[in-house]
């Protein structure tokens, strides 16, 4: 009999998980992890109950205020858009959960994802694209490691979320209802630009420009505006205008009218290896990248140098967003990722 230790969040589908896991005859223990202030574990105390299964409240405030939030606020201060779960489940949730296991000898992690780990011919670990199409969350994962993937387990890939809320209502746990976690979990209301400027200063308006530097108007500070962005610019110019770019050393944000927003290449760093081997130099041919998270993926050629890459589009893509990922797909595979800069 396998060990499995759970994150557990109240949410539906880590509840649903666990409760897969112990009918099939493993050992099951939950973790909630407290990674704010304002975080509240009452709904995972009553899921785990509910499982009958154990559960651990972890403090990871301190961890999830350097590695996410301040990232977070950095990223928008460089004219960036960030996407704080990639670095959430690289360096708090999945690494903390598999620091735990290790600690008190649990065989797996397990987290609700939609999604799978796959073992290479090569003896590579990779995340896989779930079957569910509808609800992959691949691309938020491509940035763990090869030990934290050696340990995790996902076991929902094809999974239903009406079904899986059906099963859990007829075993009587509370968390069928619970509503689906939202995108930014720390931003309830959903607004980044005061969460910034409270923890970062504000940021100084500036001037819009166009392509070619002349100024068309005045902007309320950096933080408001990200790439690709056409509704509440401020500014009206008789035409529809999108941003282009964001320079924060110059405190410019480029406004081009429609059909500039549109690229056929775009550059990535900070390359985090899967499915795929390590590569540094050369050119890598035959597999999809996906720009944002509903995206679906796209063909791509990539020249790798210096541990950076340049991708290569067949067709336009539209506003390359500084800050978000680029996640590479061999097939259902998950190759390797960087963020776009």
């Amino acid at each position: 009999m396998e060990s499995y230790l759970i994150g557990l969040s109240g949410g539906a589908d880590s509840a649903y998980a666990a409760s897969l896991l112990k009918k099939r005859g493993h050992a099951v223990e939950g973790v909630y992890l407290k990674m704010y202030k304002e975080a509240d574990p009452t709904p995972a105390l009553k899921a785990a109950e509910e499982l009958g299964i154990p559960l651990h409240v972890v403090d990871c405030e301190e961890e999830f205020e350097k590695r996410v939030l301040c990232h977070f606020v950095d990223c928008y201060k460089m004219g960036r858009t960030p996407n704080p779960c990639v670095e959430c489940n690289r360096y708090v949730k999945i690494k903390i959960l598999c620091d735990i296991a290790r600690e008190k000898g649990f065989s797996r992690v397990v987290t609700g994802h939609y999604a799978s780990v796959a073992k290479t011919e090569d003896g590579r670990y990779c995340i896989c694209r779930a079957e569910n199409e509808k609800k992959d969350q691949s691309y938020v994962l491509w940035g763990l490691t090869q030990e934290q993937l050696s340990m995790l387990y996902l076991p929902l890939s094809a999974e239903e979320k009406e079904e899986l809320r059906q099963a859990l209502e007829r075993e009587g746990v509370s968390a069928s209802s619970a509503k689906d976690s939202m995108d930014i979990c720390f931003l309830p209301e959903g607004n980044y630009a005061a969460f910034v400027e409270e923890r970062g200063g504000a940021c100084p308006p500036g001037a819009f420009i166009d392509s070619e530097g002349r100024v068309l108007g005045k902007h309320k500070g950096i933080l408001h505006y990200t790439v690709g962005q056409r509704k509440h610019l401020g500014i009206a110019l008789g035409q529809p205008m999108f941003v282009s770019a964001i320079d924060p050393e110059k405190n410019t944000v480029t406004l081009v009218p429609s059909g500039g927003e549109y690229g056929h290449t775009a550059r990535i760093k900070d390359l985090q290896f899967q499915s795929l081997a390590p590569v540094s130099e050369g050119t890598v041919e035959g597999l999809t990248v996906k720009l944002r998270y509903g995206q679906k993926p796209m063909a791509v050629r990539v020249e790798l140098a210096e541990g950076e890459a340049t991708l290569h589009f067949e067709e336009p893509v539209r506003a390359v967003t500084p800050g978000q990922s680029a996640v590479f797909y061999d097939g259902e595979r998950l190759a390797f990722g960087g963020y776009l800069v």
